[in-house]
């Protein structure tokens, strides 16, 4: 396994590199705004979201989750994962803001959001790609992470070789090109983070 201990501040800096070595390209900018936006941006979040447990159906059993999950987009888009559907909600004025933001770093365009809330350490999520076919193959897919800093790993999904980074509070990672179809993500527990993270991954649903 491959420790990426580099911190690429996006207020700092001017470039960007590709995480993967091979079969896909995933951007970390780092920090994308302001300690104290990012604060406030967490406090709007945890208060205005309609937050719900997610629920999933796997091998016949239906679970429901202490990590909470929302779903908001430019219509009432429909979106299946884990064998259960979501209906979209039209954006609130932060996620706009964020959008926006987050289409500016990017240059890429996104019309829907998917929102994940750990509330600490014991909340994660195993190995899995975002390769659903409502939002289209290799389209890119932009992680903005607020809160409890959290380690992030992809897994090749041929090679097995594991490359594992740190997301802080008020970064952005981007994921492109064919990432999803050869690349598995997880978000490992930890039982040493006491505080909650806002995830925010922005997706593009195929009409």
């Amino acid at each position: 396994m491959i420790i990426m201990n580099r911190k690429l501040d996006a207020l700092n800096a001017d470039e960007t590199y590709n995480l993967l070595y091979k079969d896909g390209t995933a951007y970390y900018y780092g920090i994308i705004m302001p300690y104290t936006e990012a604060n406030r941006y967490f406090d709007l979040l945890l208060k205005n979201i309609l937050w719900k447990n997610d629920e999933v159906n796997i091998l016949g059993k239906h679970i429901i989750t202490k990590r909470k999950v929302a779903w908001y987009g430019d219509s009432d888009y429909l979106y299946t994962y884990s064998n259960s559907t979501r209906k979209a909600l039209i954006w609130t004025i932060e996620l706009v803001e964020l959008k926006r933001l987050v289409e500016q770093v990017s240059g890429a365009c996104f019309n829907s959001c998917l929102l994940n809330l750990y509330h600490d350490g014991n909340e994660g999520l195993g190995w899995h790609s975002d390769d659903e076919k409502s939002i289209g193959k290799n389209t890119p897919i932009a992680s903005l992470s607020f809160g409890a800093e959290r380690k992030f790993s992809f897994k090749h999904k041929q090679t097995k070789q594991i490359l594992s980074l740190v997301l802080e509070h008020g970064s952005l990672l981007v994921m492109r090109d064919a990432t999803q179809s050869n690349w598995l993500h997880s978000l490992p527990k930890s039982n040493k983070i006491t505080q909650a993270r806002i995830n925010l991954t922005f997706r593009t649903i195929v009409i």
